[in-house]
């Protein structure tokens, strides 16, 4: 027989009547789920979210299970869920104002921030933004969002580790002002390529400043280390300061010591540790789908994206977008940019 799936469910107050009683006479979370006939993760989940909190100085504190108390914060829970989505559906200028950020790309967050930020008129949080989302009416919406994750990727270490990077650098080298983000001019890079069914070479080098959130793309027609460097150095003439680059162990890095700027590598199979440039790839690929072939794309095209990606508010820059703030540190150069696509 085929175990049963197990699914969500909420309890009745009846049931937390009963978990109540069973916690009280000292039965495990285990067995209670068994006389509840319910999954041993639901009772776990009534505890945690609907239990007494006891404020004490520092803080609160876990107190005992109520059910009487369990069942009206969920009901208040609930209730509120269902108003911050009708919130947001009996406003027009508030749905017309989400809506059209969420066509430019802007993260539920961001538009919160922002009009929290600009004091309007209106206001919804990030949590009701997302909440509108996934309900019957934002759901057309919900396919603007750049990411469906909800956990974090699994790291994978069991790879046999080897490197092909000549005068690699560690990061544990690096600055401390590029480790923890304290200083500007510290930037990521990557690449990303185009789908293996194409049969294209052509890829993306993409540049990303740690604190300012700034984002560079330059489309190149392999990952040929020599394009790649251009790549760079095209995309660091409008920068006014670049003090250090964070690159994973791609053969496209192999000729990094030719760039003349300090450059650091990830561990092996560990280009999560340059977490800032991934995540930009991630608001990439929603422009960029994953199995397209990028030498269809234009560099009009491609200075459309960076365009939208370094004027969304950020949370972290305090809902000021990257570009306003590399304006006002003035870690750009007056330099026109040129775009074109590097061929080797």
């Amino acid at each position: 027989m085929m175990p049963m799936k197990k699914t969500y469910c909420h309890l009745d107050q009846f049931k937390r009547d009963r978990l109540q009683a069973l916690l009280e006479e000292g039965h495990k979370k285990a067995v209670i789920a068994r006389i509840l006939e319910v999954d041993k993760a639901t009772v776990t989940r009534e505890i945690q979210r609907n239990r007494k909190k006891i404020r004490q100085t520092g803080g609160t504190r876990d107190g005992p299970y109520r059910a009487r108390l369990a069942g009206h914060k969920a009901y208040v829970r609930r209730t509120y869920a269902r108003y911050q989505g009708k919130q947001i559906n009996d406003n027009d200028a508030l749905e017309d104002y989400i809506t059209d950020k969420l066509k430019r790309s802007w993260s539920p967050d961001g538009i919160a921030g922002s009009m929290k930020k600009k004091k309007l008129s209106f206001y919804a949080s990030k949590t009701a933004i997302y909440a509108w989302l996934y309900s019957n009416r934002g759901q057309y919406w919900y396919s603007y969002l750049y990411s469906c994750r909800y956990h974090p990727k699994k790291h994978r270490t069991n790879k046999t580790q080897k490197t092909l990077i000549p005068y690699r650098k560690g990061l544990e080298l690096r600055p401390k002002g590029a480790a923890n983000k304290t200083r500007f001019g510290h930037y990521e890079g990557d690449t990303i390529v185009s789908g293996k069914k194409t049969g294209s070479t052509a890829a993306l080098s993409v540049l990303y400043e740690r604190k300012a959130k700034y984002v560079g793309l330059r489309k190149i027609d392999s990952l040929a280390p020599c394009l790649h460097n251009q790549a760079i150095m095209s995309m660091k003439q409008p920068l006014a300061k670049v003090l250090s680059l964070t690159q994973d162990n791609g053969i496209e890095n192999a000729k990094h010591y030719e760039l003349g700027i300090p450059t650091f590598f990830c561990d092996p199979y560990a280009s999560w540790q340059k977490g800032g440039v991934e995540n930009i790839n991630k608001q990439i690929r929603q422009f960029v789908p994953k199995g397209s072939d990028i030498a269809r794309y234009s560099p009009s095209y491609l200075a459309r994206i960076e365009h939208i990606l370094n004027h969304k508010p950020r949370k972290s820059l305090g809902y000021a977008t990257p570009h306003e703030v590399m304006q006002a540190r003035h870690l750009l150069n007056p330099i026109k940019n040129t775009r074109v696509a590097l061929r080797g």
